[in-house]
């Protein structure tokens, strides 16, 4: 019995890893190889610039993304056609994902395994599953209490992409409570690492990079953004790479200080309660749900974030939540990539958008509930 238990994640392991191959494969076929929106030619543009004429990003030209970022820009350059070798990078990350997935709820695992039916095609030309997987790798490794290496993939993953901060106190409580404050030590260390050279050669330009995000307008498919468009037809502009609705900074504003809100209390009810398995992944989910629900900016690859999460929420919590997330992917295709258009130049759709936003909302509810169901969210 214990041998077979033994092997048991890693048969979990590589069948989810065939699931997620298949599934990727997929999607280079039938609907959703039509009408496809890619991010992958600006990548590309980074690698040309740093590999073939020795540019310094962030100095020589600016970079939207943070420094931990660029290796997976790099990589795929290095071999063959860029939009076929970075597609399979992202493939084997997700490979990577759902291994690890399999040694912390088998169930999560296959569900994620099917991240490329639920994402869509835009999992072929987006980095997303580069800072998720340092996640989970996060996750994973505090959970196994082994905390210094939790916190240097936390710190990798917040290096890859911002939102990953919101697990930070979370993760700071987890290992508090176990004795292991210092291990964050490890997670500040990766962090400098990795931004330090590029704020000694170009302060300015990485700066710039951050504030851009934090500046950002309201997106058209954000919550705020998606009333406004179902309810009339307001002014849309391009502006950081994506279409935003103009004139309504006062909304942006206000959906952030709700977004900041929540997720702070999500924090502090966490800290309040007993820091177990159950209850810390619970929260995680629930923080980057309420980033994604609640930001001013909601691109359609922010599912990829809570694809991996959500399903490591045990019981019927985390069954219908993951049923909803569910929903929500699924609305999210309806209009993109195919129709992402006739919405932000016509507004068509913009019921369904905004219905996916508020799936959303109702996630973050169904995880943050006060616990009725104690006996069932200990089920596996």
């Amino acid at each position: 019995m214990t041998s077979l238990q033994s092997r048991q994640p890693w048969t979990d392991a590589l069948a989810a890893a065939g699931l997620f191959l298949c599934c990727f494969a997929l999607v280079h076929t039938w609907f959703w190889a039509h009408g496809q929106l890619v991010d992958w030619p600006g990548y590309k543009d980074y690698a040309d610039a740093i590999l073939h004429h020795g540019r310094v990003p962030y100095r020589d030209f600016p970079v939207e993304y943070p420094p931990g970022a660029l290796p997976v820009f790099l990589l795929p350059a290095l071999v063959g056609s860029y939009a076929w070798s970075f597609a399979w990078t992202m493939a084997l990350c997700g490979v990577a994902l759902v291994a690890v997935l399999a040694f912390m709820r088998p169930f999560a695992a296959y569900y994620a395994a099917c991240a490329p039916l639920l994402a869509g095609s835009l999992i072929l030309s987006r980095f997303d599953l580069w800072p998720a997987l340092l996640l989970v790798g996060a996750l994973w490794a505090l959970l196994a209490e082994r905390h210094r290496l939790g916190w240097a993939l936390l710190g990798a993953a917040v290096a890859a992409k911002l939102w990953p901060l919101v697990v930070v106190p979370l993760a700071l409580v987890w290992s508090w409570r176990r004795g292991r404050p210092w291990s964050a030590l490890a997670g500040l260390a990766v962090v400098v690492l990795v931004f330090a050279p590029f704020a000694v050669l170009a302060p300015g330009g990485l700066w710039h990079s951050l504030e851009g995000q934090a500046s950002r307008p309201l997106q058209i498919e954000s919550l705020g953004g998606a009333l406004f468009m179902a309810l009339g037809h307001p002014h849309v502009v391009t502006t950081h790479g994506s279409q935003n609705v103009a004139g309504h900074g006062a909304a942006g504003a206000a959906l952030t200080l709700v977004e900041a809100a929540v997720i702070v209390a999500v924090w502090v009810a966490f800290a309040r309660g007993p820091a177990d398995r159950d209850r810390f992944l619970r929260s995680v989910a629930a923080s980057v749900c309420a980033f994604v629900a609640f930001g001013k900016v909601l691109s359609p690859q922010y599912v990829l974030w809570l694809i991996p999460l959500v399903p490591l929420v045990r019981g019927r919590r985390g069954l219908a939540a993951t049923a909803v997330l569910t929903l929500a992917c699924v609305l999210t295709q309806v209009w993109f990539p195919e129709r992402y258009w006739d919405y932000a130049l016509h507004a068509q759709l913009a019921p369904v958008v905004l219905a996916r936003d508020l799936v959303l909302v109702a996630l973050l509810v169904l995880l943050v509930l006060p616990e009725l169901d104690r006996d069932a969210d200990g089920v596996a």
